[in-house]
């Protein structure tokens, strides 16, 4: 069985894992990462991950079946349990274990003594670098990554295998050996061939801790007994840093070069590649993987400080504990094997070429070395690191965030194309897209769309401010080959000359200040669709030559770059401006003139289509009394009347604001004059020949004349509305019928139904 599982439903992408992995040992799969067992060696580092997705497998369950069998099961204690056990004695955690059901619990420090005169004779007689071999983490790194280092390994076993085959030696094969460390590198020891057999089950501290808390067990309330076996003596020192050198009676100082001793992984790993380097050679060095040694294992307690658990053990080696040596053990201690072998378990992966890294690169958006921004996202320190994994099918070409970032960008706008087409085939569905008018001017505007439009020319769009130059743009892009593709409008009136040539191009980073990362141009984001320049006469001469360029070559460069990019574009452009006047005047370029000037239409202004107003007033009352949430039935005639006599300077634009603000005012579903600007009452009055002219009389006698006609007025409008009906008239004006009839008889005004006809007229003539 593996000792560290992952459990995929839990993977996150974040990689933490493979950035915590030394020696790489992670194999990313579709987003999933699990342990390469093979190349593995058992550092616990992965064991951080953020959302547990990598676990120790536990191991209590195979422990309660073995202590239910008859067999003799024996515990054994690391060097290191006082400093994960420290609040309670080391005699109550031996009571406690026994009352799980272990028969016996000896101390594994008592190891360090059975391997300590191998090591002294190895010493002695090793004419070339011996590297300590009582850490397996250190071995797993030199067997799996850098076998070179073999020959240098002391074939001595750990002190955990010392204490399993000595057990064993004494109590027979039927005995069985549970191991309880800080150690992960120790269940991937004990299932190696050249160890198995000597320890049963490794177990953390953290297990057994489990195990007592599911057996309801507090082994504070326990009292004390003594250890079995050999009292260990010096040996429990072992797991502090120096130690192993005074347990194997090796002298050293501080200026000694010849003999070295470390701890933790980047020295461990950078010692480890001096001597594969040839760049070191000592005499002798010692090496643990975890940082602090074996009190700071993967297992360890992380609630107190590396100083404090030091002393722990201090401590404990400078109490007396009473022993329960058995005689059978005192007189076995020198029949112990402390001989093994080691080999070469390395796995051999393919080593890819330059075009092979450069290909995998280029993958990635990675093209220049200044594109390779080793932001180490994705776990390894460089992007050709990562390549070189992909390579060797360690790694997936998603793992780099500024690719992911990139492509999520890319989604994004196609995304946009998406909800951009969608949203203009709703709006053709609602009529938002539609070019409204029956007039001759507005015909030939269509004709011309539905004869450009499936064409890749060049079309210029000429006509005054808010006569539908956009809309007819829209028209064309939906009825050309490009309408499954983006539509990019920009109006080059709104964007300031120093940002427009950055948001039609793109820039590079730092191509300017704020150019914090490069930016894709709207010209590239318009690739395979249409572009739609409004107001093109405002742009500057340099931006005239950027999109001469363009138009000539078909490729953008960005601000501050220096590759061009081809892109496949149609351009569409408007202006309200003579351009003609321009390229005499200087201030637009000719070239650039001719190439705009392929194809023109020209949108005529709306006083030339008096005809097409009341198609296109109807046309916006109908979608605004839908925005508005009003029932407005229609228009009154004399609002037509005065539309239709005025120049309409703002054209199709103005008027669809003036309907709209009419529709806010009015409380009736009637649109009539008074809800529009006051100058349309004298537009109509003046169309229908009614006096509005300064009279010669005195301010009182002009207002009384003004107030009196435009009561009248009031008067005869709802008598119309009432169909000649006093009472309903006088329920419309919400005033009394009393009042309404005399109102009728001061100006003269018959009620009757039958001269109905006669009262426009009459009112006409005041």
């Amino acid at each position: 069985m593996e000792p560290i599982i992952t459990y995929r439903e839990r993977c996150r992408r974040c990689y933490s894992c493979v950035r915590a992995c030394p020696v790489k040992a992670i194999k990313v799969d579709q987003g999933y990462a699990q342990i390469i067992y093979d190349r593995c060696i058992g550092c616990g580092n992965c064991l951080a991950c953020p959302q547990n997705a990598k676990m120790v497998v536990d191991r209590m369950g195979r422990t309660q079946e073995l202590l239910a069998t008859d067999s003799p099961v024996i515990a054994v204690l690391g060097c290191s349990f006082p400093a994960f056990f420290h609040s309670i004695t080391p005699g109550q955690l031996v009571s406690a274990l026994k009352s799980l059901g272990f028969m016996e619990v000896h101390e594994g420090a008592y190891g360090v003594r059975m391997i300590e005169a191998a090591y002294r004779k190895a010493v002695k007689k090793n004419g070339k670098t011996l590297l300590s071999s009582h850490c397996p983490a250190v071995v797993d790194l030199i067997e799996r990554h850098r076998p070179g280092l073999l020959g240098n390994l002391a074939e001595i076993v750990s002190p955990m295998i010392a204490m399993g085959r000595f057990i064993k030696g004494v109590l027979g094969k039927d005995a069985k050996v549970v191991y309880l460390s800080a150690c992960i590198a120790a269940k991937f020891e004990v299932q190696s061939l050249e160890s198995s057999g000597a320890v049963d089950i490794v177990l953390t501290y953290q297990e057994l801790d489990r195990m007592f808390k599911n057996r309801g067990i507090i082994p504070s309330n326990f009292g004390e007994s003594p250890f079995d076996g050999v009292n260990p003596g010096k040996g429990r020192l072992f797991t502090l840093s120096g130690a192993p050198l005074k347990a194997f009676g090796i002298s050293h100082d501080l200026l000694d070069c010849d003999t070295i001793v470390a701890e933790g992984e980047s020295q461990a790993i950078d010692i480890i590649r001096d001597l594969d380097a040839g760049r070191i050679n000592p005499d002798f060095v010692d090496l643990r993987f975890c940082n602090g040694g074996c009190i700071d294992g993967p297992a360890k307690d992380r609630k107190t400080s590396f100083f404090y658990k030091r002393r722990l053990i201090v401590d404990y080696n400078n109490t007396e504990l009473p022993y329960n040596t058995a005689p059978h053990y005192l007189a076995a201690t020198q029949a112990v094997d402390t001989a093994r072998s080691f080999s070469d378990k390395s796995r051999k992966l393919p080593v890819p070429g330059i075009d092979d890294i450069k290909r995998i690169l280029n993958s990635t958006n990675k093209f220049t070395v200044g594109d390779e921004l080793n932001c180490h996202a994705c776990g390894y320190n460089t992007c050709r690191e990562h390549a070189i994994a992909v390579y060797q099918g360690l790694a997936d070409i998603e793992m780099c965030l500024p690719h992911n970032l990139q492509q999520v960008e890319d989604d994004r706008g196609r995304l946009i194309q998406r909800y951009e087409l969608i949203r203009r085939e709703l709006d053709k569905h609602s009529g938002v897209d539609r070019i409204v008018g029956d007039d001759t001017g507005i015909k030939e505007v269509l004709e011309h769309i539905h004869q450009v439009a499936p064409m890749p020319t060049t079309v210029l769009i000429r006509g005054e401010t808010g006569t539908g130059k956009e809309l007819t743009a829209r028209a064309i892009h939906r009825l050309s080959s490009r309408s499954d593709k983006p539509l990019v409008t920009v109006n080059c009136t709104t964007i300031a000359d120093s940002l427009l040539e950055s948001e039609l191009f793109g820039h590079k980073k730092g191509a300017f200040t704020g150019a914090i990362a490069d930016k894709k141009g709207l010209f590239e984001a318009a690739d395979g669709g249409t572009i739609f320049l409004d107001e093109i006469g405002d742009i500057t001469p340099k931006l005239q030559a950027e999109l001469l360029r363009l138009l000539d070559l078909g490729e953008v460069r960005p601000v501050g770059g220096a590759v061009a990019k081809k892109v496949d574009v149609r351009l569409i452009a408007a202006t309200n401006k003579d351009l003609e006047l321009g390229v005499r005047e200087g201030w637009f370029r000719d070239d650039l003139y001719y190439r705009l000037n392929v194809f023109t239409i020209q949108v005529p202004p709306l006083r030339t289509r008096i005809d097409a107003i009341p198609m296109l007033a109807n046309y916006f009352v109908s979608r605004t009394r839908v925005k508005l949430g009003k029932n407005i039935s229609g228009i009154d005639e004399r609002v037509i009347k005065a539309m239709q006599n005025y120049d309409w300077p703002g054209n199709i634009r103005e008027l669809q604001n003036i309907i709209e603000r009419a529709l806010v005012l009015t409380k009736n579903d009637i649109i009539r004059l008074d809800n529009l600007p006051a100058f349309f009452s004298e537009i109509y009055e003046r169309s229908s020949g009614i006096e509005i002219g300064r009279r010669k009389v005195s301010f009182k006698a002009e207002r009384e004349i003004s107030v009196s006609r435009s009561e009248r007025n009031i008067i005869t409008r709802y008598l119309e509305e009432s169909g000649g009906n006093v009472s309903k008239a006088a329920r419309l004006a919400e005033i009394p019928r009393r009042t309404f009839y005399r109102l009728l008889s001061k100006h003269g005004i018959e009620p009757a139904r039958k001269h109905l006809s006669n009262i426009e007229s009459a009112s006409k003539s005041q």
